[in-house]
């Protein structure tokens, strides 16, 4: 079954972490401007998506119980939606928005070109 997002397991780590520490998870894919390119970690529901935003992905991480939802806006979507994301985790200071800068690492995305079958499926 095709996706447009994964998570390395080191994310999965991580994500694991911060879900213990602060409950409910969601990420959205930061444009630019002042959190540059990042995948941002937020409380579920602290970020409002809208109209104006695209779910990408319901993630399913062993060892939490509800899905973490990744958004990116629909005008990011239009230029990214041949691509499929992966999310990572590295050492380094992240956004200071998500919820992951205090530990000392940041999330990033690593991306590649959705195979035409993957397309075709995810259309």
């Amino acid at each position: 079954m095709a996706t447009r997002v994964d998570v390395t397991p080191a994310a999965a780590d991580m994500m694991r972490q911060l879900r213990e520490q602060h409950g409910p998870l969601m990420f959205h894919q930061s444009g630019g401007c002042c959190d540059g390119s990042s995948p941002m970690c937020y409380l579920e529901g602290e970020f409002r998506t809208g109209q104006s935003d695209v779910l990408l992905e319901s993630l399913r991480i062993d060892g939490v119980a509800e899905p973490i939802t990744f958004w990116m806006s629909s005008s990011q979507f239009e230029l990214w939606k041949h691509t499929h994301l992966t999310v990572d985790v590295v050492p380094g200071r992240g956004a200071g928005f998500s919820l992951e800068a205090p530990e000392g690492v940041r999330f990033l995305i690593r991306s590649r070109l959705l195979t035409p079958a993957e397309l075709a499926e995810l259309s």
